[in-house]
């Protein structure tokens, strides 16, 4: 491990960044992060990083717009500080679902944030499960686009499923519910839904067989909860049996972890790419990313391919 590897975290997820640390053999790099009482992000890099590989740990998680700032700060900062490179551990990428224009005069933000991210002196972008993988193709550095499917499919195996079907939630998930599905031997389903607003949705049809299936529905993300409780009483309707619930990123906005606590709902399986309350229900099961992005971070300090982490090499 070369000397010159610094990591350092954000506000939004210092247990996961302190985890990469203890699995990489290195500290956590001092930082101190503060706010003026006007609340402008103040950032001082406690040692030295003239001419380190420094590697910044954050999510854009909730409050998205405040962690969003304070990335940007840091960045700055390790720039003006002589870092020789400045990568950014952004397990989940806020605004990520706003990528394209779905009406007139919207913006796409997911571009603006990659635009932004890159003029303040990122140099390397590594994040996990985009809400569209298109997005990699919004920035001009290099982007580490990781996925947790191959975590999902060892601990779902290891709960042995009575006859389980994988169900994507829309089309655009289906390429990842496929592969899931492959995985775990399993058929596959698919949702077709509506959306009159933003965080609602309305099931129109169901395309495959889930009558007396264990649905094991797969997402991206899970915001308020709404549209995942929304498919698994849909498919209740059609008979199916309780649900299992994957997701790489766990936002559980608006009391979204309540919500989940549903009598149809068997158990939520998230990763810690955003940090949760230590206290939680039992159906909430939490994998953790560290182990991946340690790899990662060691693949890129010492060179070699991002996909040898994957057993699909066609992620």
């Amino acid at each position: 491990m070369q000397t010159r590897l610094q990591i350092f975290s954000g506000s939004s997820n210092p247990m996961l960044a302190a985890q990469i640390c203890e699995r990489l053999g290195v500290q956590l790099g001092k930082i101190k992060l503060s706010r003026f009482k006007s609340g402008e992000v103040y950032v001082h890099y406690e040692e030295s990083i003239r001419n380190a590989d420094v590697f910044i740990v954050q999510s854009l998680s909730h409050p998205i717009n405040e962690l969003f700032v304070e990335l940007l700060v840091m960045i700055d900062a390790a720039k003006r500080a002589s870092a020789r490179t400045v990568n950014i551990i952004m397990p989940y990428y806020g605004y990520a679902r706003q990528e394209r224009k779905s009406a007139p005069r919207e913006p796409i933000s997911a571009k603006m944030v990659a635009d932004v991210l890159t003029t303040a002196g990122a140099t390397r972008v590594v994040t996990i499960d985009l809400h569209a993988p298109a997005i990699q193709g919004f920035f001009n550095i290099p982007v580490d686009h990781l996925t947790t499917l191959d975590i999902m499919t060892s601990y779902l195996k290891s709960k042995s499923i009575t006859n389980p079907v994988v169900v994507s939630p829309d089309a655009g998930r289906a390429s990842m519910a496929e592969k899931l599905a492959s995985g775990l031997d399993a058929p596959f389903a698919m949702m077709i839904k509506k959306r009159p607003a933003h965080n609602q949705s309305v099931i129109t049809h169901v395309i495959g067989d889930v009558e007396g299936y264990t649905p094991i529905i797969i997402e991206d993300l899970i915001d308020t909860g709404s549209t995942i409780v929304n498919v698994v009483e849909g498919l209740k309707e059609r008979g199916a049996e309780d649900a299992y619930i994957c997701a790489s990123h766990g936002l559980f906005s608006d009391n979204g972890m309540k919500r989940l606590e549903h009598p149809n709902i068997r158990e939520v399986v998230v990763t810690d790419s955003i940090a949760l309350p230590d206290m939680h229900a039992d159906v909430f099961k939490v994998l953790s990313v560290a182990p991946m992005l340690s790899q990662a971070i060691q693949i890129i300090i010492d060179g070699g391919s991002i996909a040898t982490l994957f057993k699909d090499r066609g992620i």
